[in-house]
């Protein structure tokens, strides 16, 4: 792979700058003037004046310029097909479903928007006219350094330039004219559009990254705002403890010490609540930066998506974990770092030249960059493989615990309705009635966050099998 296009993105958000290198370069750093109708018949075949090479230095009497002729390269239209369009339903003012979380954040997620912004220019480039504007600078530097050769004799004997002031400009046009060819022929060879759509894939990729970011931060919000519930099921239970421990020291059957002890008890769980409350509304303000949203700290978050029986029997390890790789943008990258340290092993003759070539440094060096590449793309594959399966066995087991607690939840159920036929009949007290009520909340949401790690493990699989991303 390509050394320029492995580094693009380690800038992040800055990739639109990268882009414009990209294109900087496809149109080269030497701006020849247009061709005038007076010039067509010298660049009438595509190749003719590619073919055009710099004259050669010498007398002004030396050097013509030749002309070439290839066929064209038609190039392959891509298949134009249209997906059907999801229907959207827009989320009220002030809150957000996941559901549409994605859309939203490719429609105002400023780094998001940024990086599209790239990649709809690198694919709107038309090769066919780059190619033609490179053609035509090629001809005018070829035109342009021939002049110079034609007439430097005579500008040198009249003292308009010097023998130094001829090779210099020569030099330089010979440069500009190199620059040019190793652009068109990039473009011929279709070196730059294999550049530039890895370019592509790994601006996506990383598009891919950040909407995850926005979905994890979205799971890590559900999963607080539950423990918000849990912890204020506990302070309103405490303070049902708090009533009756007022009246038992009242009546003098416990010591100010013991009451002490639970009120402390609730100004730790109160503090504890107000730290969660704070982390709530910090991450919620990160959330509606994600979506490119008026940071308020308080948008309301819809419920997470059940994972359905038929999601989890599509999951084949071994099918999704082909997909995967395929899909890996990180295997991609390892996979075309190894094909080129290989091609260069090949070149200083691999395996079969050790016999004859392993004391010359340069065999030695390839061979070393060679085997470092393969291992290094072996242990990538590996570490793949294994984070998927890891994936995959999360994703039961967050099966079997809500299974569990959902039995559990059975069972509470139960025990509430047994309590309230007790308190019916006057065997229990409210106090009782009430404990009985908050073990069957504390169950629910045990169940509410098993629901939540295993849509969050299934989500966290589903990105690694449909965009090859494990985080």
């Amino acid at each position: 792979m390509k050394k320029q296009t492995i580094g693009l993105l380690l800038a992040g958000v800055l990739a639109l700058s990268l882009l414009g290198a990209t294109v900087l370069a496809a149109e080269g750093d030497i701006s020849g003037p247009a061709g005038s109708a007076g010039q067509a018949e010298e660049v009438r075949d595509e190749e003719a004046s590619a073919e055009v090479p710099a004259p050669e230095e010498g007398t002004p009497e030396t050097g013509t310029p030749e002309t070439g002729t290839e066929e064209p390269v038609q190039e392959e239209d891509e298949p134009s097909g249209q997906e059907p369009v999801e229907e959207y339903i827009p989320d009220p003012v002030g809150s957000i479903s996941f559901g549409n979380l994605n859309r939203r954040m490719h429609e105002g997620n400023l780094q998001v928007l940024a990086i599209q912004e790239s990649v709809d220019m690198l694919e709107e480039i038309d090769y066919d006219d780059l190619k033609e504007d490179l053609r035509i600078q090629l001809n005018e530097l070829a035109k342009t350094q021939w002049s110079l050769v034609v007439s430097s004799n005579a500008m040198i004997q009249a003292g308009m330039m010097s023998e130094y002031e001829y090779h210099s400009s020569y030099d330089q046009l010979d440069k500009a004219y190199d620059a040019v060819r190793e652009q068109f022929d990039a473009i011929k060879d279709g070196d730059m559009q294999a550049d530039n759509a890895d370019t592509i894939r790994q601006l996506k990729n990383l598009q891919n990254q950040i909407i995850m970011a926005g979905e994890v931060t979205y799971i890590a919000l559900a999963s607080m705002e539950l423990q918000e519930d849990g912890l204020e099921r506990q302070l309103a239970a405490l303070d049902r403890q708090l009533t009756e421990l007022d009246l038992r020291y009242e009546l003098g059957h416990i010591s100010s010490m013991q009451q002490k002890q639970a009120q402390a008890g609730r100004a730790a769980l109160t503090s504890g609540l107000s730290t969660l409350r704070m982390n709530l509304e910090a991450y919620k303000g990160q959330l509606e930066l994600l979506l490119g949203a008026d940071i308020t700290g308080d948008i309301a978050l819809k419920a997470l998506p059940s994972v359905t029986r038929q999601d989890l029997d599509r999951m084949d390890l071994e099918a999704d974990l082909e997909t995967a790789k395929a899909n890996s943008w990180d295997l991609y990258e390892a996979t075309e770092t190894y094909k080129d340290a290989r091609e260069e092993y090949n070149d200083h003759g691999g395996d079969y030249a050790q016999t004859y070539k392993g004391d010359k440094r340069s065999y030695q060096q390839a061979r070393h960059t060679y085997y470092s590449a393969k291992y290094t793309y072996d242990n990538t594959v590996q570490n793949f493989e294994l984070n998927l399966r890891n994936l995959y066995l999360k994703v039961k087991d967050c099966k079997q615990v809500l299974d569990a607690a959902q039995t559990a939840l059975a069972v509470e159920r139960d025990n509430y309705a047994l309590a309230q036929l007790k308190q019916s009949q006057g065997n229990l007290s409210q106090n009782g009635l009430l404990e009985a009520e908050d073990k069957l909340k504390e169950a629910r949401e045990k169940v509410a966050g098993a629901e939540n790690d295993l849509f969050s493990a299934y989500n966290t699989y589903r990105w690694a099998v449909d965009y090859g991303i494990i985080n």
